[in-house]
């Protein structure tokens, strides 16, 4: 991808083995109401072993990829992504799932003119392999890692995600960031996050543990 402008947002698309979605949800970040100019998007395909790249292939002259030889897990990827960002906000976006056309430009024209507002998140709706929607929920209420704008010198300063919660690695980071910031909600469903057989959250027993681990390092009882 060859960019001619400098990109005010940074979209981070970590893919691991998400050959059947992640054509829906690259072709949903194309078709913003946000300029082309005004945003990148970086995949950083996590050394998948299904047709990822060919997806990624197809799209090559409207993205960025990164490839990692080997699967050095989801919190590496996005580190990897807000590290190669250019843009002064960034936002990930998980390849399964996929977003409305004004999921960019709101909340950049908040952020924007708002420079006391630290990050921003949006509602999403919970949908099906089919798309078909199952409910919406409020992003304050049921946080997920995923669909949060944020001013990137923030995350560069707590250090990013922390490598060794492969799951779990967005209440981490969203512990450490509410002690110093704060997280405006945009009640608009601008997000569609893909619930389905091969989500890393149905693994219970590596969800538990992760979950141990991270009431452990912030001495809580309760995440």
């Amino acid at each position: 991808m060859k960019m001619k402008y400098k990109p005010k947002i940074s979209v981070i698309v970590p893919a691991y083995n998400q050959e059947k979605y992640l054509g829906r949800c690259l072709r949903s970040l194309l078709d913003q109401t946000l300029e082309i100019k005004d945003y990148e998007i970086i995949v950083i395909n996590d050394g998948s072993k299904d047709k990822t790249n060919f997806v990624t292939d197809l799209f090559k002259d409207e993205i960025k990829v990164i490839k990692n030889r080997s699967n050095r897990g989801l919190p590496y990827s996005i580190n990897q992504g807000i590290l190669a960002a250019k843009g002064r906000y960034v936002v990930r976006v998980d390849s399964d799932d996929y977003v409305n056309k004004e999921f960019l430009n709101i909340p950049y024209n908040f952020l924007s003119s708002n420079p006391e507002i630290d990050a921003v998140s949006c509602d999403y709706f919970l949908v099906d392999e089919k798309e078909i929607i199952l409910s919406r929920e409020n992003s304050e209420k049921k946080p997920v890692g995923c669909g949060i704008m944020f001013r990137v010198e923030h995350l560069l300063e707590l250090g990013l995600y922390d490598n060794s919660f492969l799951v779990h690695e967005d209440k981490d980071l969203r512990y450490r960031f509410l002690k110093k910031y704060k997280i405006f909600r945009i009640p608009l469903p601008l997000y569609r996050y893909r619930k389905h057989n091969n989500n890393i959250t149905n693994n219970r027993a590596k969800m538990k543990s992760h979950l141990k681990r991270l009431k452990q390092k912030h001495k809580v009882k309760k995440i």
